[in-house]
């Protein structure tokens, strides 16, 4: 993949938007992201089954709206995302953060 985020900012709503080299803006709900975190832990957990009759346990972190408290570029490929629920593993290439979103 060519294209690379030329510019990252937080909407009013605390959405991420990032500007790609080729003009296309995407935008990002936070919780999406969250949601699809890449690494090894949060596949794991994913692919779990769950059963239907039992209530998640939240933390109180998990319990409040999740926010981006940091992203650090890895490289010339993907960014290291830092989440306010203390989950700061997962790798976001470049390629999934073009898939993942929608064109602002």
């Amino acid at each position: 993949m060519n294209e690379y985020p030329t510019a990252l900012n937080l909407d009013e709503q605390q959405r991420l938007l990032i500007d790609w080299s080729d003009g296309q803006r995407r935008r990002y709900r936070v919780r999406a992201l969250r949601d699809a975190c890449p690494c090894a832990t949060c596949r794991e957990k994913r692919s779990q089954p769950t059963d239907p009759m039992q209530l998640p346990t939240l933390t109180m972190a998990e319990a409040q709206p999740v926010r981006i408290v940091g992203m650090k570029p890895l490289g010339n490929y993907a960014y290291n995302v830092a989440f306010s629920d203390g989950h700061d593993t997962g790798i976001f290439t470049f390629e999934l953060l073009r898939e993942l979103g929608e064109v602002a």
